[in-house]
């Protein structure tokens, strides 16, 4: 299956499990996922399934946003993103998205926003040595000389360069579902994922590990 959920990051935790083995693990918040619109490869050119998550107020959304929960009978959504179907699946006939869409030892990818960490030099943004720092130099944490002679005189692309850090789409594979709590409505995974607490992330299956994990 190709359908993930959406949810979002409430912080981290440890896990043991029935050897006494510990697992860091983070805490998704994905309960009330639900599909807002199907599109068919007839109709709008490929097969896929919009879905929402988290209650939104209702004056806070466009008069379109109004029309298109109410077309599925939805309230209003913060968070919404579209999963698309694989060859021959179909979209699921309940319209409520619940956590048992994954199960304990699957592989997923966690899809984020990193944190932002603003406007960084070279040294912590490209992990650059530096320069020497004896004699007065001034050129400790610079990148030095960026050019190449005189031929082809440029600046080549992708040059190290200081600048804005973070605040990226930072997508986190291979991890493993340690627990589905759907009284609780969250999930909880292995290792650390994008973004601080209160992030909106995105959970679908893995692409390159088809197998569930072995405990």
């Amino acid at each position: 299956m190709s359908i993930g959920l959406l949810g979002k990051k409430l912080g981290m935790t440890r896990v043991y499990d029935d050897k006494g083995r510990i697992t860091t693990a983070t805490v998704i918040e994905a309960g009330g996922n639900r599909i807002l619109q199907v599109k068919t490869a007839e109709k709008d050119g490929y097969n896929a399934i919009q879905v929402g998550f988290g209650d939104q107020k209702a004056h806070r959304v466009s008069k379109a946003q109004t029309g298109h929960f109410a077309k599925s009978s939805s309230t209003a959504k913060k968070f919404i993103r579209e999963f698309r179907l694989a060859e021959g699946e179909t979209a699921p006939e309940s319209v409520d998205l619940g956590l048992g869409t994954f199960e304990v030892g699957q592989w997923v990818d966690v899809i984020g926003q990193s944190k932002g960490k603003g406007f960084q030099g070279v040294v912590k943004k490209h992990n650059f040595a530096g320069q020497p720092a004896s004699h007065g130099s001034m050129m400790h944490r610079r990148n030095g000389a960026i050019g190449n002679r005189s031929t082809p005189g440029r600046v080549w692309k992708n040059m190290g360069m200081p600048g804005h850090m973070g605040d990226e789409r930072v997508t986190v594979q291979n991890l493993r579902v340690l627990q589905v709590r759907e009284e609780d409505g969250v999930i909880l995974v292995s290792g650390a994922i994008p973004g601080a607490k209160g992030t909106n992330v995105i959970v679908r299956p893995a692409k390159k590990k088809k197998a569930p994990a072995k405990s």
